[in-house]
């Protein structure tokens, strides 16, 4: 659900962006972490940013930051993409307003850990629904355009942990895996089109999702961790190079090749204890 911005009461959401031959990036999940990054990296480089989240406080100040350090534009819409009606919404204002999305950023996501069996439903599939469902569904909403003028980028985030199954976090590798996949295909189909698409796989970084959902002391987290900085310039300059994947960093990379060369029945265990190691921190 897009929540419209108030002032004196409710009104009309106001898109007013910058130097038309800007091109612009939409980012979700961009008040934190990895989308942050992201969101201060389009920026730098010249992008206006359409900047979407739940904490709309958070992205009001990020867009003054921006707007303070770089000549461009940017607009906060604050929105919930549990709601399977948002990405519409979103698509709606921006049409309104005749403002395109050049580049599409689908960063936003969370995690649920524990036994599946013991999970609440509805989180799950509120989760799916924000990891692959909306990510989905920007994706068509805003693509035609894009193959129509020649040009644009899609720039999707997966995680080192859709190259694995992850017992207990069943569902979130699950969906990190989908995320690779379509990504990894549509950037086939469109291959011909000037529109690139490229799926950002980091690992372990220190953001405030990985301290929300209590994995930052797991052992996943020992270690060479990235920081979000390093994560989204590597992603940010993947996209633009056409890079289908991106595993930023050494030791993801490494990581990432060694799990294809592990049997599963050897691979599976090693990754519940990992995460099992992650609730017991």
């Amino acid at each position: 659900m897009v929540r419209k911005q108030e002032t004196e009461g409710r009104r009309k959401l106001s898109v007013k962006l910058s130097s038309s031959d800007r091109k612009t990036a939409l980012l979700t999940g961009a008040s934190s972490g990895i989308g942050y990054e992201l969101a201060k990296t389009f920026a730098k480089e010249g992008h206006n940013v359409v900047l979407v989240a739940r904490n709309q406080g958070a992205l009001e100040t990020l867009a003054k930051e921006l707007q303070r350090n770089h000549p461009i534009s940017a607009v906060v819409i604050p929105a919930d993409l549990s709601d399977p009606s948002t990405p519409g919404q979103i698509r709606e204002v921006l049409s309104k307003e005749s403002v395109p999305v050049d580049y599409l950023v689908n960063n936003a996501g969370f995690q649920v850990r524990g036994l599946f069996q013991e999970a609440d439903l509805k989180t799950q599939l509120s989760m799916m629904q924000v990891n692959m469902i909306a990510l989905v569904s920007l994706t068509r909403l805003f693509i035609d355009d894009m193959v129509k003028r020649g040009n644009g980028g899609i720039l999707n985030l997966a995680s080192t942990a859709a190259f694995l199954p992850g017992p207990l976090m069943a569902v979130y590798y699950a969906t990190k895996a989908f995320v690779l996949s379509f990504s990894q295909a549509l950037a086939d189909e469109l291959r011909n089109t000037g529109v690139k698409v490229t799926a950002l796989c980091p690992g372990p970084t220190r953001t405030e999702f990985a301290s929300h959902f209590g994995t930052e002391n797991s052992r996943l987290f020992r270690g060479a961790v990235m920081d979000p900085e390093t994560v989204a310039f590597a992603g940010f300059e993947g996209l633009m190079k056409g890079k289908r994947v991106v595993v930023p960093g050494i030791r993801n990379r490494t990581l990432t090749t060694v799990t294809r060369l592990i049997p599963s029945r050897f691979l599976i265990p090693t990754v519940r204890k990992l995460n099992e190691d992650s609730f017991e921190n």
